[in-house]
């Protein structure tokens, strides 16, 4: 084994990819996506903190909701190595196929009742993801969407697809999940230390919880550059 794969953690075994699975399930930096972004200097906040990824929502329900000409206005704002995630919730193809062939997104985010078959038509990496209650397999979930790039972990709220503020019970995540996990729901400047510590996830993925504005009177799509500040450095600190 080669100094450069012992930094990254991965063991001997790496015929049977076991040390690939496990040095992607704990990696030793969490990635950090900021999502439901609607505003050029927001844009530019989340790629100066440091962030990796910003998610564009086109889901009309949402309050964080964009067209694809704000989309547009946003992805070119951006500065190099900031990868742009789109969301959908139970699109037709047809509308996923009009968002792509004008906006350069580098992912694809389904947040609603998706097949595999449906997520896979499009030819871009993408992300599914699941509402976390219990009684939900999660290991079950990641053998149906084992093409995707990782399980994207959120609360189950009925009624709301996502973007809700809410926290689900992390016990609930296996400890062999065979897929990226990026932990949602409810983050924030105050716990997001914690759920890395606790669940060990490739990336967290956080919107309400670095807007301006405060608990009920969240301004929903409304970034504070100084939250999101704060909740980069919670993320180093671990």
């Amino acid at each position: 084994m080669d100094e450069w794969e012992s930094n990254l953690g991965v063991s001997e075994n790496v015929e049977t990819g076991t040390g690939f699975q496990s040095s992607i399930r704990y990696p030793q930096s969490c990635r950090v996506k900021i999502c439901g972004i609607t505003r050029v200097e927001d844009a530019l906040a989340v790629a100066m903190s440091g962030a990796d990824a910003i998610g564009l929502v086109f889901y009309e329900k949402s309050p964080r909701h964009v067209s694809i000409e704000k989309a547009l206005q946003l992805v070119a704002s951006l500065p190099p190595f900031v990868t742009v995630v789109g969301l959908f919730v139970n699109a037709h193809a047809a509308v996923v196929r009009e968002v792509l062939a004008a906006v350069s997104l580098d992912v694809l985010q389904f947040h609603g009742d998706e097949s595999p078959e449906f997520c896979e038509q499009f030819g871009k990496p993408y992300l599914k993801a699941i509402r976390v209650k219990p009684g939900v397999n999660l290991i079950q979930c990641a053998a149906q969407f084992s093409k995707a790039q990782g399980l994207l972990l959120d609360a189950h709220v009925e009624g709301i697809p996502g973007g809700t503020g809410a926290v689900f019970d992390w016990t609930l995540i296996p400890e062999d999940l065979p897929l990226p996990l990026i932990l949602s729901g409810g983050l924030d400047v105050e716990n997001v230390a914690s759920g890395i510590r606790q669940v060990r996830p490739y990336a967290v993925d956080v919107s309400s919880g670095v807007e301006a504005g405060k608990g009920i009177h969240v301004l929903k799509g409304i970034k504070d550059a100084a939250k999101i500040a704060r909740f980069m450095q919670e993320v180093r600190n671990v």
